[in-house]
């Protein structure tokens, strides 16, 4: 029989394996493993060689229990490919980290069960937080689902973050961190009605995620402030992707909408919207305008620089962590509101019509 297929069928090594090689108890390897209780020289050094040579790897669901091993945070998001969510999750790696803490992280590819399950193993592990990010349907299933969760991992001295998501009711152990996602949309909305724009084409994320219901009702804010009332067919939903604004603006143009600026929900979605634009003939923003929201790391490398709203995500994890585990034991509901901020680059101009 092969090495390989020894070890594939022998029993993990346990605790009071090492315990017989190393000539003591198992609660001496327990405590010398945990760093819970002092022990000689000599016995840790016969502890630590047994436990290399066994390969033993403790069980961190034990260790959790018994209140030794590394503290744990867990950060939970739909797509550990979007660039905002790297970005967050980025923050949150660097601060736990800085503060000794081990960070997991989870993509859930937004399946509810499989985010519930991970949240269950986390409480069981006696995770520090659960961080969970990005927007959700904000319904009443919604609210009573997370009121559960944040109420189970309150029970086993965990707690519950919502970073970016809708908070529960008041009173429920939680912290929520978010940042102006509405007035972020209300302000990049009036600088392009600034320059002159009376047409804009909204490209939306789904109409039940409540971060793409922030940033439209923002933009609808900003038309009515001024007297104005968009057309609603100027508002076409997607997600937040590249694929869907590229898609949404072969729509648009193919429809013959009329528009002279574009407001994309995400930068993602505005890089899709610019090749639609450039595929079709026309310059950005000498024909049309175009702006997004995120401010990731890209936007100022499209051609034309992209105007957007700066969202800081990377801080948005690191006050996250920070906020958790500096909070006060028993706290209930704590939410912290970070700013945003338009950045002006080169892709909008007035609409062409008022130039001439």
């Amino acid at each position: 029989m092969t090495r390989k297929s020894a070890d594939a069928g022998a029993s993990r090594t346990t605790i009071r394996d090492v315990a017989a090689r190393a000539g003591v108890s198992a609660s001496t390897v327990s405590r010398v493993l945990g760093g819970t209780y002092p022990a000689s020289g000599a016995t840790r050094t016969r502890v630590m060689r047994a436990v290399r040579e066994l390969d033993y790897i403790a069980d961190a669901r034990a260790k959790a229990v018994a209140g030794v091993g590394t503290p744990t945070l867990a950060f939970v998001l739909d797509d550990i490919t979007g660039p905002s969510f790297a970005l967050m999750a980025h923050g949150v790696e660097r601060e736990a980290s800085r503060l000794g803490h081990l960070c997991l992280v989870c993509s859930t590819d937004g399946d509810a069960r499989h985010e519930l399950d991970f949240i269950e193993t986390m409480r069981a592990h006696r995770a520090a937080a659960v961080i969970l990010v990005g927007g959700g349907a904000d319904t009443p299933e919604y609210r009573e689902r997370m009121g559960r969760v944040a109420d189970s991992l309150a029970s086993a001295g965990s707690r519950l973050v919502l970073c970016g998501r809708p908070p529960l009711a008041p009173g429920a152990p939680v912290t929520v961190i978010e940042y102006d996602n509405e007035g972020g949309a209300y302000a990049l909305c009036a600088h392009v009605l600034a320059q002159g724009h009376r047409r804009v084409l909204f490209l939306g994320g789904s109409p039940d995620h409540s971060t793409a219901q922030g940033r439209e009702r923002g933009c609808l804010a900003a038309h009515r402030d001024r007297g104005m009332d968009p057309d609603p067919a100027l508002r076409l939903s997607g997600d937040f992707t590249r694929d869907s604004g590229y898609r949404l603006m072969r729509q648009a143009l193919s429809q013959g909408l009329e528009f002279t600026a574009v407001i994309a929900a995400t930068d993602m979605v505005a890089a899709g919207a610019l090749t639609a634009l450039h595929e079709a003939g026309l310059d950005v923003p000498g024909d049309v305008s175009l702006v997004g929201y995120d401010d990731i790391p890209f936007a100022r490398d499209l051609h034309p620089a992209l105007t957007t709203v700066h969202v800081p995500y990377e801080e948005l994890g690191r006050l996250a962590v920070r906020t958790v585990l500096a909070r006060t034991p028993g706290a209930q509901d704590e939410h912290l509101l970070l700013g945003t901020h338009v950045v002006v680059r080169d892709s909008v101009a007035p609409p062409a019509d008022a130039r001439r």
